[in-house]
């Protein structure tokens, strides 16, 4: 058995794939599960967008079949059946295991897990083979890296643990992905507590960082 497992993240750039031309297009950000491939050549896949847009451009894509879409909170879903290879599909082939995809403006950032470093040198062969691959970060899984922010910028763990939970909801980005109240909600706690632990986490962050 390998012990070992690495986390590697992708910036991808140029790609002409149906999901990074739709964001292109739009200059939408689009969040992706997984693709699965399938036996015939097609890849399933399931994406979500706060732009209405890119539903009318994937349609258009010759290489898109059965694209159902469907909308909930202000977020659009869609499910379709796609010819188009992505280069992370490259990176699968030689054991990229995807766990979270997001296209913005045509640009990727792929996260996922490697076996072992063999499997990492070919997945980074893969890599350097196609054009625009970077990669952005690699840390061995259960890395107990990120546990010290808290102690490294001078935040409480409720501070870091409401930061972390708004980054990854989306709470920062341009246009907001998600409400201050779905954060709350997310971390169990009110609204109001949420922003303050946020407001008092930014002060102390940019109070070091401005300095």
């Amino acid at each position: 058995m390998i012990s070992e497992c690495l986390v590697v993240e992708f910036r991808v750039t140029g790609d002409d794939c149906p999901l990074a031309e739709a964001s292109r297009a739009t200059g939408a950000a689009i969040d992706a599960l997984p693709p699965l491939l399938r036996g015939d050549g097609y890849t399933l896949h399931q994406v979500s967008t706060q732009d209405s847009d890119v539903g009318a451009v994937l349609d258009a894509d010759e290489r898109i079949r059965y694209l159902h879409g469907s909308q909930s909170d202000g977020r659009y879903t869609y499910r379709f059946l796609s010819k188009g290879r992505c280069v992370v599909h490259d990176l699968i082939d030689e054991g990229f295991l995807v766990e979270s995809m997001r296209v913005a403006g045509g640009t990727e950032h792929h996260v996922g897990a490697v076996v072992g470093h063999d499997v990492l040198e070919g997945v980074l062969q893969a890599a350097g083979d196609a054009v625009g691959v970077g990669i952005q970060r690699i840390s061995p899984l259960g890395d107990d890296a990120e546990s010290t922010v808290a102690s490294r910028w001078d935040l409480t763990p409720a501070q870091e643990a409401a930061v972390r939970a708004a980054f990854e909801a989306g709470y920062f980005d341009v246009p907001k992905r998600c409400t201050a109240s779905e954060v709350a909600a997310e971390l169990g706690i009110s609204k109001s507590a949420f922003l303050e632990r946020l407001r008092r986490a930014q002060s102390s962050l940019f109070g070091q960082i401005l300095v």
